[in-house]
């Protein structure tokens, strides 16, 4: 006698089935930003430690204005985890100076080459693959000046694990297209790509990379939604002429105004700490 399914072996089953369709939506989408943009062979360097350097650079900066500061870092021959450690602090502001925040940035750098070449890594790269993944990003993040994103592209494009990176690209397009909510934060975003795709480090490193093209060619701050890549899902929120667009942009603006002013009183207060000292 076939027994009668329980409502809750139905409902792990519709859990499984919608699961997959996640799924499947996304690397739907991946196959159509690469059939787009082509495979981008993401990091471009010429050594994993020239990507953790990257890293550190790219912050708040357009690629290209690191690719001068790694140029020049190069040329100093100063690409080098003890070469950074020994070089006065002044030449390496100077040396990185187009990366923008270069004062900050050369105390990151600083500060990164330090906790790379103490133990228990002694400045080697199978040491720190050898770790745990998340034991190491959590080391990493307790490095001033790493962040999560930072700290996720070090552990995936300079060292092939397996976890995924997230940037303000990733969280507006996904928002946009109704997979994730509008101001989500950086764990949840990476923790819904996690549970929705294969812990393929490929994967990973060239779906961010897409990501990244299609938010500066396409999914910008003002969309330019004609020929975006994926418009034919007939999915984004951002469609030109509709309410809901009009409402989305109206929130999006709505969250950007609150960070402004999150900052403008962190400054304020800041400023006056400064002034009472």
């Amino acid at each position: 006698m076939v027994r009668p399914k329980g409502r809750g072996e139905e409902r792990e089953r519709g859990m499984a089935s919608s699961e997959d369709r996640v799924q499947e939506d996304l690397l739907k989408i991946y196959g159509l930003l690469v059939a787009r943009f082509g495979p981008l062979d993401w990091w471009p360097a010429e050594s994993p430690f020239e990507v953790m350097v990257g890293a550190i650079l790219t912050q708040n900066t357009a690629w290209t204005n690191v690719e001068k500061a790694i140029k020049e870092l190069k040329a100093a021959q100063l690409l080098s985890p003890r070469a950074i450690q020994k070089v006065d602090i002044k030449r390496l502001r100077r040396l990185i100076r187009s990366s923008g925040y270069f004062n900050q940035k050369a105390l990151k750098l600083k500060e990164f080459v330090r906790f790379f070449l103490a133990g228990p890594f002694f400045g080697s790269l199978e040491r720190m693959k050898e770790m745990d993944t998340q034991a190491l990003r959590e080391r990493l993040l307790a490095v001033k000046g790493i962040g999560p994103e930072t700290a996720d592209s070090i552990i995936l494009y300079a060292l092939d694990q397996p976890i995924f990176v997230v940037d303000a690209y990733t969280r507006r397009a996904f928002s946009r297209l109704g997979f994730l909510p509008l101001g989500v934060g950086y764990e949840e975003t990476q923790k819904f790509f996690t549970a929705h795709l294969p812990a393929d480090v490929a994967l990973y490193n060239d779906f961010h990379a897409q990501i990244v093209y299609l938010g500066k060619d396409y999914c910008r701050k003002k969309p330019v939604c004609g020929d975006c890549p994926l418009a034919g899902l007939d999915r984004c929120r951002v469609e030109a002429g509709t309410t809901e667009t009009q409402r989305h942009r109206g929130q999006e603006e709505e969250e950007e105004g609150k960070k402004g002013r999150e900052a403008k009183s962190r400054s304020e207060r800041k400023r006056r700490k400064r002034g009472s000292g």
